[in-house]
């Protein structure tokens, strides 16, 4: 059975996760331990929190060493904090040093952005649905339609170093990186285990992903 590790460092919603990985009919392995999670076929790095926080938890389970790893040799999720934990810094909260796995920052809504056209300002944190605009083809976009709905929540953004990185982005005020694609490694801002029929099925081509990013138009050489 295609087993997929979920790691637990004590942040993000695991379970809802887990179930929607256990509705697609893979088996849903959620573990703190390195040893279990790399029996596994494919990772899922979810995460709600701060940016600091998760960087301590991740070192105190000695799990930091880990997903730098892992992230290089299987088919590889990163979803919400853990898509922005992947960057090499952060300025949420002061400055943080990321996992460095792929270069870019984690930064705040610019404020100049965050008034809208009739004088409105918009919240943050960015939550609820919003489009997802696709900017190059990718495995996991297959049978999603253009800029369908999904969930967000969160108040910071990732901005990718490398143009290449970027193969989705969703406008608030500006348009930001919703996902990004190198090797066998994919990231999303938003929340596909709460994004209904579309999330689902970019969770499904998560599971029958064999890593490869389908084209050059993905990544960075």
């Amino acid at each position: 059975m295609n087993t997929v590790g979920i790691v637990d460092y004590g942040m993000g919603n695991l379970y809802s996760v887990a179930k929607a990985v256990e509705y697609l009919g893979a088996k849903a392995v959620v573990s703190s331990k390195a040893n279990e999670l790399a029996s596994c076929d494919r990772l899922i790095f979810p995460g709600v929190g701060a940016f600091g926080d998760c960087m301590q938890a991740l070192a105190e389970r000695e799990l930091d060493e880990f997903l730098r790893m892992a992230a290089q040799h299987r088919p590889f999720l990163g979803i919400c904090l853990g898509m922005q934990a992947l960057m090499e810094t952060s300025e949420e909260h002061g400055q943080h040093g990321g996992l460095a796995i792929l270069p870019g920052r984690v930064l705040p809504f610019p404020e100049e952005v965050l008034q809208d056209s009739g004088g409105r300002l918009r919240k943050v944190p960015h939550m609820g649905w919003n489009q997802l605009h696709q900017l190059a083809a990718h495995p996991l976009f297959a049978g999603i339609p253009q800029d369908a709905h999904f969930y967000f929540v969160h108040s910071y953004y990732v901005e990718p170093a490398h143009p290449d990185l970027l193969v989705a982005c969703t406008d608030y005020g500006f348009p930001f990186c919703a996902a990004l694609a190198h090797e066998n490694l994919f990231a999303l801002q938003c929340h596909p285990e709460k994004s209904g029929t579309a999330g689902l099925r970019l969770l499904g081509n998560f599971l029958q992903w064999n890593g490869d990013c389908g084209g050059s138009s993905c990544g960075i050489d």
